[in-house]
């Protein structure tokens, strides 16, 4: 018989988070990780057909099948573009900067 392999299936809710070390059979995708690994009951708000999966930051589908020591991620929806962010926060610090400081050279 083959040897199983661990694995980590995470969430990240606004309020909590969800991580569960896991063994599995080789061969097993990310979606049986994920049902077998109890965070749909436990987050019934996550979607996987509009939600995105991944391992280790990277995206991947459904269907990956897992290596050893993965750790499965399941992302939520973004608040807030990052960019759109990123610009706000640039205008606030240019707008409490002193007026001698934004016009001088380095």
């Amino acid at each position: 018989m083959a040897e199983l392999l661990q694995v980590y299936v995470c969430y990240a809710s606004a309020r909590d988070e969800f991580l569960r070390p896991m063994k599995v059979a080789p061969g097993t995708t990310i979606g049986a990780a994920i049902e077998m690994s109890g965070v749909l009951e436990a987050y019934p708000d996550i979607n996987l057909s509009t939600q995105p999966v991944g391992i280790y930051a990277k995206k991947q589908t459904l269907d990956t099948v897992l290596r050893e020591r993965d750790r499965i991620e399941i992302y939520r929806p973004l608040v807030a573009d990052p960019k759109d962010s990123r610009r706000r926060r640039a205008a606030k610090k240019d707008a409490a900067a002193p007026a001698s400081a934004q016009g001088a050279a380095p």
